[in-house]
């Protein structure tokens, strides 16, 4: 009998200590730890800790500020300062994941943890959001505004994908990772997700009267091609261009104007993708990489530019001095080493849109029928 105990109490422990590897976490990127830890190790105190750092780096107007490594341990120091910093409205943000990336953590935890200032928190977050949406569907880079290319429609690493995808779960779920969202915000974000969907279809750029994609940003008031830093300059963007799509692709019953969009950015990846290069990184002992080239390759994998010309979709570079050049050789190492001129996300629109375009081809001949 003793010895059946031994065993019972032997595979209780090893349980509980799969139980708690499988919760820790082994990421060091703020990014990383939010996407891509287990389920479990949300419910663990480590998590809870961090939750903590969250709620502290959260403003009163409920955005965050962007490129903080939020599980880094905060000093009472630290945790004054940023107590002070509450009311402060500078540099708050969705650019590089801020904000979007925040409500996601908070949404995870609380699953496990459904602590009401956890939910408090993500619907002071979807606030912030609601309010700085633009008239015409946009969002800018930071609210309040900031002065200078940031006022611009960012689509710029993927911002208003990241919003928009928010809002399309909760106007379709009353619920985001598990917080119930109240009836109220539901309706919001109904309307704010159309509100984006019709700015996204509108910035759409007519190339001699075709629709192609988009560029990373857009002036807020004409909606047309605009710049950002130096070596950002009004463009197609073969990067940016790719997740518009793929939400747009999401959208159930869409109407004519976003199957438009859709079939024109298709044939316009199609046109522009690139299959005779391949991207060669040569990387020093710490994993930087020092040196990119792009080798001439048969029947490659299909890339494509992150800049394309305006008027005939040709593929530009440009170094901090903003003029533009045709060849990644042409620019200097910090900017052509430091930045991603090449692409391959708009593959992921190309494997989905044949099963896209057969559903709403379908859909378009039943319609007809039934009219008949």
């Amino acid at each position: 009998m003793k010895h059946i105990k031994f065993i019972v109490l032997n595979l209780i422990t090893l349980l509980v200590c799969s139980t708690m590897l499988q919760a820790q976490n082994n990421y060091k990127n703020w990014s990383d730890i939010i996407r891509k830890s287990d389920v479990a190790w949300f419910a663990t105190p480590e998590a809870q800790v961090i939750a903590e750092n969250v709620l502290l780096y959260q403003r009163n107007i409920g955005g965050w500020p962007k490129n903080i490594e939020m599980q880094k341990p905060l000093s009472d120091t630290e945790r004054q300062n940023l107590i002070a910093l509450k009311s402060d409205q500078h540099d708050i943000t969705t650019d590089n994941g801020a904000t979007y990336q925040e409500m996601l953590f908070l949404a995870k935890i609380y699953k496990q943890k459904p602590d009401e200032k956890y939910k408090k928190a993500f619907l002071l977050g979807l606030d912030y959001l609601l309010e700085a949406q633009y008239d015409n569907g946009g969002w800018p880079q930071f609210y309040p505004l900031k002065k200078g290319y940031y006022t611009h429609i960012t689509y710029n690493d993927d911002s208003m994908f990241h919003i928009l995808s928010i809002l399309k779960q909760i106007a379709e779920t009353s619920d985001y990772y598990g917080i119930p969202i109240p009836q109220d915000y539901v309706i919001k974000a109904k309307v704010a997700f159309d509100k984006g969907i019709t700015c996204i279809v509108k910035t759409q750029y007519k190339q001699n009267g075709v629709l192609t994609a988009w560029c990373a940003q857009h002036d807020e008031n004409t909606l047309a091609p605009a710049k950002a830093r130096a070596y950002e300059l009004p463009s197609l963007s073969g990067k940016e261009s790719a997740k518009i799509v793929l939400l747009l692709m999401t959208i159930d019953n869409p109407s004519p104007e976003v199957i438009t969009a859709v079939k024109s950015a298709y044939a316009w990846f199609e046109k522009t993708k690139i299959t005779n290069l391949e991207e060669k990184r040569m990387l020093n002992d710490a994993g930087k990489v020092i040196d990119k080239k792009m080798i001439a390759t048969t029947n490659a994998l299909p890339i494509w530019a992150r800049f394309m010309e305006l008027d005939n979709n040709e593929p530009f570079f440009s170094d901090r001095d903003g003029v533009k050049k045709k060849s990644l050789d042409e620019i200097g190492a910090e900017r052509k080493n430091g930045y991603a001129w090449y692409t391959d996300e708009p593959k992921e629109v190309l494997k989905k849109y044949p099963s896209w375009e057969k559903k709403y081809a379908f859909e378009k001949s039943e319609k007809k029928k039934l009219k008949t």
